[in-house]
This record gives structure tokens, C-alpha cells and sequence, in this order.
């Protein structure tokens, strides 16, 4: 099988954002490539965080992950930081990135807008560590989201630069597109995102998701219960086509262009279908979170071994194409 790579920042609660636009996908394809899943701490070093916290984000990130499905015999899930050649391979990239490449990324200039008091290095350099990410363990197939094919690109231009001048190492990945590339927040106006606390936690109550989902931004012709509405112009109805069956989804739709349910009704009839989807997730994380939980950082342990020596292998081959291997 190909193999696929991708990863996650350990930076707070999993959204339906992070869900289904990523994790439900990588549920489906870790049946299908040799896959590999980093928890990407140190792409999290790149904006200010406290360090108390990261050992226990990285966990909570793990063990969210295998309850949304992520299958330990299925997929290695391991940790960034814990495979040191993620960070030599890094060095050894930036001797063949042109600095341009870098000022033109779309990521970099937002986030220099948005950390304009700390804009450090690595976030310039934030592609090239995601390049040796992928390409450490040869990943020919990532699955990204419309805002990241311009970082999928980039890898392929570092495997090109390296395989002209070292001789033929890596492979050019292909960027494989998510079927739900953008889930909007609950304000409506921007997609999910903990920095806009515009989230729904995959791990939240019912009681806490509708204290969020109640006051939601709706279509903004429903002023009244009897005003009809427009569902392709509402948050709550995007959030439907997520989760509600599609004989449903009619229903509610035919409901709301003619005022015959109003706007708590739909919410409610979400909620509803929205949580068959996260009960199971809340309740398989509790048992990994209790009992499961060491077998669980074990398994982290192990993976991590793993994925180190495929580095190893990795850069061997690397540092004798480069010249690096002593005779």
C-alpha cells in the first residue's frame, strides 16, 4: 500500500472542524495506506504556549484520536518530538529551500499578521519542518484541505530540489482532498477555530454543546417563527449535512423555506443527530482515559520506536547521498 502521512498540533479540545474535516477521513483511509499520524509538537512550539501544559495536551490528543476511530493496528500514531530526525532532516531541507519559497506561503503571512509580537523563525520555516515530516517516512499520499495544498506543493518542490542535486531519494506526495474541507464556526462568518472560540469539543455534554448551539447565528430572514427561510444560508443547516440523514435533511429543509418549523426546532433536531455521533466517541474516551489509558501510552512508546527506526533508515541514505556518511 502507499503510504500515507498527516498530522495534528496538540493545541487544545478536538472540534468538528478537526473531525470532520480530518480525522473522519483519516478513520476511512487508515484501511487503505500505510499510515502514519504525528502528533506535531513541535510545529506547537512555534506560537507561544505554556509548557506545563504540552505533556498532557499530547496525551488527551492521543487518546482523542483512538476514540474517534483511529485503530492501533491500523495506523502508527506516534509523537513528533520523540523522532529526533524530524528536526535534522529539517536543517538539512533549508540548505536547498529558496528563502522566497518561504515569504510567499499564504500560512506565514498570516500568521505573522496574527503573532505580529513574536514572529519567530520557525514559523518562516514551519513548511520545511511539515516537508521532513512527510517525507522522512516517504509519504506519497496526504490528506489536507483546500488551505493546505499550497503546503503539499512546496513538499514536492524540496523532494525535487533534493532528488536534482543528491540523486533520486523521495517521492513526490499528491495532496488528497478532504470531502469536507471547510466546516464554518458557530458565528457563521469564519470556519471552526479555537483562536476564534467559535468551537464545538467532540468531548462536550450535551448540556454544553447546546448552551453554544442554542444562541447560533441562523439565517438572518428568520426574524420571526413564521418568517421563512433560506438553508444554504445558515450555519446550523451546514452543520446538518454533517450529520443528519439525508431523509431528514429534506424534511427540515422543506420546513424552513416554509416557516412549517423554526429555527430551535432545527436546532434541536441537530443536536439530536449530533450526538449519535459524539456519545460513542465521549464514552470510548472515558475507558481509554481510565483503564485503557497506560496500554494507550505504551502503544505511543512503541510506535515511537517504530517510526524511529524507519528514520534511521531514512537518513542513512540521506547522509551518504549528501556525503555526510564517513568512510
Amino acid at each position: 500500500m502507499k503510504v500515507l502521512f498527516t498530522g495534528i498540533q496538540p493545541t487544545g479540545d478536538i472540534h468538528l472542524g478537526n473531525y470532520f474535516g480530518a480525522i473522519a477521513n483519516w478513520v476511512r483511509l487508515q484501511h487503505e495506506y500505510t499510515t502514519y499520524i504525528s502528533v506535531v509538537d513541535l510545529h506547537a512550539l512555534s506560537i507561544p504556549y505554556e509548557p506545563a501544559d504540552m505533556p498532557g495536551r499530547v496525551a488527551d490528543l492521543a487518546l482523542t484520536l483512538y476514540a474517534c476511530g483511529i485503530q492501533v493496528d491500523k495506523a502508527v500514531l506516534f509523537v513528533q518530538s520523540e523522532v529526533p530526525a524530524h528536526s535534522e532532516l529539517t536543517w538539512i531541507f533549508n540548505t536547498i529551500t529558496p528563502l522566497g519559497e518561504l515569504e510567499r506561503m499564504t500560512q506565514f503571512k498570516d500568521k505573522r499578521e496574527q503573532f505580529r509580537a513574536s514572529v519567530n523563525v520557525a514559523l518562516l520555516d514551519y513548511p520545511v519542518l511539515q516537508a521532513a515530516d512527510i517525507l522522512l517516512y516517504k509519504g506519497e499520499v496526504v490528506p489536507v484541505g483546500e488551505d493546505q495544498v499550497q503546503h503539499v506543493e512546496f513538499t514536492r518542490e524540496v523532494a525535487r530540489h533534493f532528488n536534482s542535486r543528491y540523486g533520486d531519494t523521495f517521492p513526490e506526495c499528491q495532496a488528497l482532498l478532504t470531502a469536507t474541507p471547510r466546516v464554518l464556526g458557530l458565528d457563521g462568518d469564519a470556519k471552526m477555530s479555537k483562536s476564534k472560540g467559535n468551537t464545538i469539543g467532540v468531548l462536550e455534554t450535551a448540556e454544553q454543546i447546546w448552551a453554544k448551539v442554542g444562541p447560533a447565528k441562523t439565517d438572518p430572514a428568520r426574524v420571526r417563527r413564521t418568517d421563512p427561510g433560506t438553508p444554504e444560508k445558515c450555519t446550523i443547516w451546514s452543520y446538518h449535512l454533517l450529520v443528519t440523514p439525508e431523509a431528514e435533511r429534506a424534511d427540515i429543509h422543506k420546513g424552513c423555506t416554509t416557516a412549517g418549523i423554526g429555527c430551535i426546532d432545527c436546532k434541536k433536531r441537530f443536536q439530536a443527530n449530533l450526538m449519535k455521533v459524539l456519545d460513542p466517541i465521549r464514552e470510548r474516551y472515558a475507558e481509554l482515559a481510565g483503564a485503557g489509558r497506560k496500554g494507550i501510552m505504551e502503544r505511543l512508546d512503541a510506535n515511537g520506536e517504530k517510526c524511529r527506526a524507519v528514520a534511521a533508515t531514512t537518513m542513512a541514505e540521506v547522509r551518504e547521498k549528501m556525503g555526510l556518511k564517513r568512510e
